[in-house]
């Protein structure tokens, strides 16, 4: 596939409004952009509810070859309907869970919703070696869980500071299944919160508006030396 984001036109399944849509392009491990290729003969479907397999689809890099999984393409119309964006099928997968490089912790995408969020933790953590990142199968109080071999995460994408319950429970959590426990806020920890962490050695990151996660307590310094 090429690197370039593609524009296609996508009329609206509810009001019939057309609208211009280009592919939103990531970086590949080894520095490239990717993008999923748009299919303009496939159909456009509303989003009516949302599964964790279906919100991803594989995009092969053309500089490396290598295979990732990132959100899949979608528009939001202003009558509210939320619109799939069809990509080519024979251009990607949705495995996307072949062996590659470490991502680059400082490569990473704007957060401007939940969605963003997430992505933006999934992408740091393949940063740390993590290739296999799912939903957690344990839901957490708040925010949105996920789980790799060995590690338990919580992505916290509400706008108040994480309390102190939240690290108990995700560092309890962790425990339970033998891992380590990394916690992801936007809005930031109450001080409370963050004193309970550095006891429990629970690394605590604040994803900024760039969607580079900032380590806030010796844990998390510590584990981001690490990342590629």
């Amino acid at each position: 596939m090429g690197v370039m984001s593609e524009t296609i036109s996508v009329c609206c399944t509810a009001c019939g409004r057309r609208h211009r849509y280009t592919a939103p392009s990531y970086p590949c491990a080894c520095g490239a952009p990717v993008a999923p290729e748009l299919d303009p003969r496939g159909a456009v479907t509303a989003v009516t509810h949302r599964s964790w397999d279906e919100e991803w689809v594989g995009v092969r890099c053309a500089a490396c070859g290598a295979e990732s999984r990132w959100p899949r393409p979608e528009l939001g119309c202003p009558c509210g309907t939320v619109l799939c964006v069809p990509v080519d099928p024979a251009a990607t997968g949705r495995s996307g869970r072949t062996p590659g490089s470490r991502v680059p912790a400082h490569r990473a995408v704007p957060i401007r919703t939940a969605r963003d969020a997430v992505t933006a933790a999934v992408l740091y953590l393949r940063g740390l070696g993590h290739r296999d990142v799912r939903r957690a199968d344990q839901r957490p109080l708040s925010g949105i869980g996920l789980a790799a071999p060995g590690i338990v995460v919580q992505v916290d994408p509400t706008v108040g500071p994480a309390a102190v319950r939240d690290v108990e429970c995700l560092w309890l959590t962790a425990m339970a299944e033998s891992a380590r426990g990394v916690y992801f806020s936007l809005a930031g920890y109450a001080e409370d919160a963050r004193a309970r962490a550095d006891l429990l050695d629970l690394p605590l990151f604040v994803l900024d508006p760039s969607g580079v996660p900032r380590p806030v307590n010796a844990p998390a310094v510590t584990l981001d030396a690490t990342a590629g």
